[in-house]
Protein backbone atom coordinates (compact mmCIF):
# COMPACT_ATOMS: atom_id res chain seq x y z
CA UNK A 1 0.00 0.00 0.00
CA UNK A 2 1.15 3.40 -0.91
CA UNK A 3 1.96 5.86 2.08
CA UNK A 4 2.92 9.82 2.76
CA UNK A 5 4.65 11.06 5.23
CA UNK A 6 4.31 14.89 5.65
CA UNK A 7 7.22 16.55 7.55
CA UNK A 8 5.38 19.21 9.98
CA UNK A 9 7.26 22.10 11.48
CA UNK A 10 4.46 23.04 13.99
CA UNK A 11 2.06 21.34 15.84
CA UNK A 12 -0.96 23.26 13.95
CA UNK A 13 0.87 22.15 10.26
CA UNK A 14 0.59 18.30 11.82
CA UNK A 15 -2.99 18.56 12.46
CA UNK A 16 -3.61 20.56 9.06
CA UNK A 17 -1.91 17.16 7.42
CA UNK A 18 -3.26 14.29 9.24
CA UNK A 19 -6.89 15.98 8.63
CA UNK A 20 -6.11 16.11 4.66
CA UNK A 21 -5.16 12.38 5.11
CA UNK A 22 -1.22 12.00 5.55
CA UNK A 23 -0.50 8.47 6.65
CA UNK A 24 2.50 9.84 9.13
CA UNK A 25 3.85 13.17 10.68
CA UNK A 26 7.62 13.79 10.80
CA UNK A 27 7.95 16.36 13.57
CA UNK A 28 10.42 18.86 13.20
CA UNK A 29 11.48 22.37 14.16
CA UNK A 30 13.25 25.10 12.21
CA UNK A 31 12.38 24.38 8.25
CA UNK A 32 15.25 26.88 7.36
CA UNK A 33 17.98 24.56 8.36
CA UNK A 34 16.12 21.17 7.19
CA UNK A 35 14.55 20.49 10.54
CA UNK A 36 16.17 19.75 13.88
CA UNK A 37 14.02 18.64 17.17
CA UNK A 38 11.13 20.09 17.91
CA UNK A 39 10.29 21.23 21.51
CA UNK A 40 9.00 17.96 23.91
CA UNK A 41 5.40 19.93 24.60
CA UNK A 42 4.67 20.05 20.55
CA UNK A 43 4.54 16.14 20.33
CA UNK A 44 1.53 16.29 23.49
CA UNK A 45 -0.05 18.93 21.34
CA UNK A 46 -0.32 17.14 18.20
CA UNK A 47 -0.47 13.78 20.05
CA UNK A 48 -4.21 15.11 21.42
CA UNK A 49 -5.67 15.72 17.73
CA UNK A 50 -4.24 12.81 15.55
CA UNK A 51 -4.24 9.23 15.64
CA UNK A 52 -1.44 8.33 12.93
CA UNK A 53 2.35 7.78 13.57
CA UNK A 54 4.25 10.77 14.63
CA UNK A 55 8.33 10.34 14.29
CA UNK A 56 10.15 12.73 15.97
CA UNK A 57 12.99 14.60 14.11
CA UNK A 58 16.65 14.18 16.84
CA UNK A 59 19.02 16.43 15.41
CA UNK A 60 20.97 18.87 17.65
CA UNK A 61 21.68 21.43 14.91
CA UNK A 62 21.76 22.24 10.81
CA UNK A 63 24.60 22.08 8.83
CA UNK A 64 26.46 19.30 8.68
CA UNK A 65 25.70 16.01 10.28
CA UNK A 66 29.69 14.97 12.03
CA UNK A 67 28.29 15.73 15.72
CA UNK A 68 30.45 16.09 18.82
CA UNK A 69 30.55 13.89 21.68
CA UNK A 70 28.41 16.94 23.71
CA UNK A 71 25.73 16.81 20.46
CA UNK A 72 25.58 13.20 20.60
CA UNK A 73 24.50 13.08 24.28
CA UNK A 74 22.10 15.53 23.78
CA UNK A 75 21.01 13.52 20.86
CA UNK A 76 20.59 10.43 23.57
CA UNK A 77 18.80 12.50 26.19
CA UNK A 78 16.50 13.71 23.45
CA UNK A 79 15.37 10.46 22.49
CA UNK A 80 14.73 9.20 25.92
CA UNK A 81 12.62 12.64 26.61
CA UNK A 82 10.52 11.62 23.79
CA UNK A 83 10.16 8.30 24.33
CA UNK A 84 8.61 8.80 27.67
CA UNK A 85 6.42 11.05 25.47
CA UNK A 86 5.32 8.23 23.38
CA UNK A 87 6.82 9.07 20.22
CA UNK A 88 6.01 6.60 17.69
CA UNK A 89 9.90 6.80 15.86
CA UNK A 90 12.60 9.03 15.11
CA UNK A 91 14.26 10.25 12.31
CA UNK A 92 18.00 10.82 12.47
CA UNK A 93 21.05 10.36 10.90
CA UNK A 94 25.29 10.98 11.55
CA UNK A 95 28.26 10.83 9.48
CA UNK A 96 32.02 10.54 10.28
CA UNK A 97 34.62 13.12 9.37
CA UNK A 98 35.23 11.26 6.29
CA UNK A 99 31.54 11.13 4.98
CA UNK A 100 30.52 7.79 6.03
CA UNK A 101 27.74 6.54 8.16
CA UNK A 102 28.85 6.32 11.82
CA UNK A 103 27.57 3.07 12.41
CA UNK A 104 28.55 2.45 16.14
CA UNK A 105 26.91 5.11 17.41
CA UNK A 106 23.75 5.53 15.38
CA UNK A 107 22.80 1.91 16.56
CA UNK A 108 23.32 2.89 19.80
CA UNK A 109 20.55 5.48 18.89
CA UNK A 110 18.47 2.80 18.15
CA UNK A 111 19.10 0.65 21.03
CA UNK A 112 17.98 3.50 23.27
CA UNK A 113 14.64 3.95 21.07
CA UNK A 114 13.75 0.39 22.41
CA UNK A 115 12.59 -1.21 19.38
CA UNK A 116 10.95 1.98 17.79
CA UNK A 117 11.40 2.38 14.29
CA UNK A 118 13.89 4.76 12.89
CA UNK A 119 14.40 6.49 10.30
CA UNK A 120 17.85 7.37 8.54
CA UNK A 121 17.42 11.15 7.41
CA UNK A 122 18.71 12.96 4.04
CA UNK A 123 22.54 12.73 5.65
CA UNK A 124 22.48 9.52 3.27
CA UNK A 125 22.22 12.13 0.63
CA UNK A 126 25.55 14.09 1.56
CA UNK A 127 27.58 10.36 2.59
CA UNK A 128 30.70 9.35 -0.03
CA UNK A 129 29.13 6.90 -1.42
CA UNK A 130 24.86 5.80 -1.44
CA UNK A 131 25.92 2.08 -1.90
CA UNK A 132 28.00 1.57 0.91
CA UNK A 133 25.68 3.95 2.50
CA UNK A 134 22.78 1.82 2.30
CA UNK A 135 24.65 -1.51 3.79
CA UNK A 136 25.79 0.73 6.97
CA UNK A 137 22.12 1.73 7.42
CA UNK A 138 20.83 -1.54 7.34
CA UNK A 139 23.78 -3.04 9.77
CA UNK A 140 23.01 -0.15 11.82
CA UNK A 141 19.44 -1.36 12.29
CA UNK A 142 17.21 1.42 10.48
CA UNK A 143 13.87 0.66 9.18
CA UNK A 144 13.54 3.64 6.07
CA UNK A 145 15.86 5.63 5.02
CA UNK A 146 14.59 9.05 3.39
CA UNK A 147 16.51 10.15 0.47
CA UNK A 148 16.38 11.57 -2.74
CA UNK A 149 19.29 9.38 -4.36
CA UNK A 150 21.78 11.66 -3.68
CA UNK A 151 21.03 14.74 -5.78
CA UNK A 152 19.79 18.14 -5.34
CA UNK A 153 15.77 16.58 -5.60
CA UNK A 154 14.25 13.16 -5.85
CA UNK A 155 13.53 13.84 -9.37
CA UNK A 156 17.22 14.83 -10.10
CA UNK A 157 18.42 11.56 -7.93
CA UNK A 158 15.42 9.19 -9.56
CA UNK A 159 18.24 6.55 -11.25
CA UNK A 160 19.97 6.31 -7.82
CA UNK A 161 16.38 6.12 -5.89
CA UNK A 162 15.06 3.30 -7.97
CA UNK A 163 18.37 1.00 -8.27
CA UNK A 164 18.45 1.80 -4.14
CA UNK A 165 14.71 0.90 -4.03
CA UNK A 166 15.37 -2.45 -6.20
CA UNK A 167 18.44 -3.47 -3.74
CA UNK A 168 15.51 -3.11 -0.45
CA UNK A 169 13.06 -5.39 -1.68
CA UNK A 170 14.92 -8.19 -0.40
CA UNK A 171 16.30 -6.43 2.78
CA UNK A 172 14.62 -5.55 5.63
CA UNK A 173 14.53 -1.45 5.08
CA UNK A 174 12.17 0.49 2.77
CA UNK A 175 13.66 3.47 0.63
CA UNK A 176 11.30 6.81 0.72
CA UNK A 177 12.39 9.10 -1.89
CA UNK A 178 12.14 12.66 -0.43
CA UNK A 179 13.27 16.25 -1.58
CA UNK A 180 11.11 18.39 -3.62
CA UNK A 181 7.92 16.23 -4.00
CA UNK A 182 5.10 17.61 -4.79
CA UNK A 183 1.82 16.74 -6.51
CA UNK A 184 3.47 17.96 -9.91
CA UNK A 185 6.34 15.13 -8.84
CA UNK A 186 5.22 12.18 -7.02
CA UNK A 187 3.61 10.26 -9.84
CA UNK A 188 6.75 10.45 -11.92
CA UNK A 189 8.91 9.34 -9.10
CA UNK A 190 6.36 6.67 -8.39
CA UNK A 191 6.54 4.96 -11.86
CA UNK A 192 10.22 5.11 -12.05
CA UNK A 193 11.43 4.02 -8.86
CA UNK A 194 8.54 1.20 -7.97
CA UNK A 195 8.92 3.24 -4.70
CA UNK A 196 5.70 2.62 -1.82
CA UNK A 197 6.48 5.33 1.26
CA UNK A 198 6.99 8.86 0.01
CA UNK A 199 7.86 12.12 1.85
CA UNK A 200 6.93 15.76 1.33
CA UNK A 201 6.75 18.83 3.20
CA UNK A 202 3.74 19.57 0.82
CA UNK A 203 4.41 23.26 1.43
CA UNK A 204 4.44 25.59 -1.61
CA UNK A 205 7.07 28.20 -1.98
CA UNK A 206 6.06 30.94 -0.11
CA UNK A 207 3.94 29.34 1.90
CA UNK A 208 4.47 28.79 5.70
CA UNK A 209 2.01 25.56 6.25
CA UNK A 210 1.03 22.51 4.19
CA UNK A 211 -1.40 22.64 1.02
CA UNK A 212 -4.08 20.58 2.30
CA UNK A 213 -4.83 20.33 -1.56
CA UNK A 214 -1.45 19.07 -2.19
CA UNK A 215 -1.54 16.62 0.16
CA UNK A 216 -5.16 14.92 -1.40
CA UNK A 217 -3.24 15.04 -4.56
CA UNK A 218 -0.67 12.75 -3.59
CA UNK A 219 -1.99 10.76 -1.94
CA UNK A 220 -4.73 10.11 -5.11
CA UNK A 221 -1.53 9.85 -7.37
CA UNK A 222 0.59 7.02 -5.23
CA UNK A 223 -2.85 5.42 -4.07
CA UNK A 224 -3.78 4.05 -7.67
CA UNK A 225 -6.96 4.58 -9.91
CA UNK A 226 -9.69 3.24 -11.41
CA UNK A 227 -9.73 4.65 -14.99
CA UNK A 228 -7.64 6.97 -17.16
CA UNK A 229 -9.54 9.58 -16.84
CA UNK A 230 -9.05 10.18 -13.33
CA UNK A 231 -5.60 9.54 -13.39
CA UNK A 232 -5.85 12.06 -16.27
CA UNK A 233 -7.82 14.70 -14.03
CA UNK A 234 -5.67 13.93 -10.99
CA UNK A 235 -2.89 14.79 -13.11
CA UNK A 236 -4.15 17.92 -14.84
CA UNK A 237 -5.21 19.30 -10.87
CA UNK A 238 -2.02 18.59 -9.56
CA UNK A 239 -0.15 20.57 -12.88
CA UNK A 240 -3.06 23.86 -11.55
CA UNK A 241 -1.54 23.31 -8.46
CA UNK A 242 2.26 23.21 -9.50
CA UNK A 243 2.41 26.33 -11.56
CA UNK A 244 0.36 28.32 -9.09
CA UNK A 245 2.70 27.97 -6.34
CA UNK A 246 5.68 27.50 -8.19
CA UNK A 247 7.58 25.18 -5.67
CA UNK A 248 11.21 24.91 -6.20
CA UNK A 249 13.83 22.71 -5.89
CA UNK A 250 16.50 23.40 -3.86
CA UNK A 251 19.36 21.48 -2.21
CA UNK A 252 18.00 19.09 -0.25
CA UNK A 253 14.46 20.15 0.10
CA UNK A 254 11.86 18.82 2.21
Amino acid sequence: MAFLEIACFAPEHAILAYEAGADRIELCDNKEAGGTTPPLDWLYKVQKHVSIPVYVMIRPRGGDFHYTDAEYAQMKNQIQAFKNQKADGYVFGMLSSDLKVDVARTAELIRLAHLLPCTFHKAFDEAADAFEAFEDVIEAGFSTILTSGGAASAMAGIDVLGQLVRMSRMREIAIMPGGGIRATTIAAVKGWTRASVFHSAAVPNGAQKPCAKEIRLMKELIAGYTSDKTLAETIESANSVGSSTHAVEERNPV
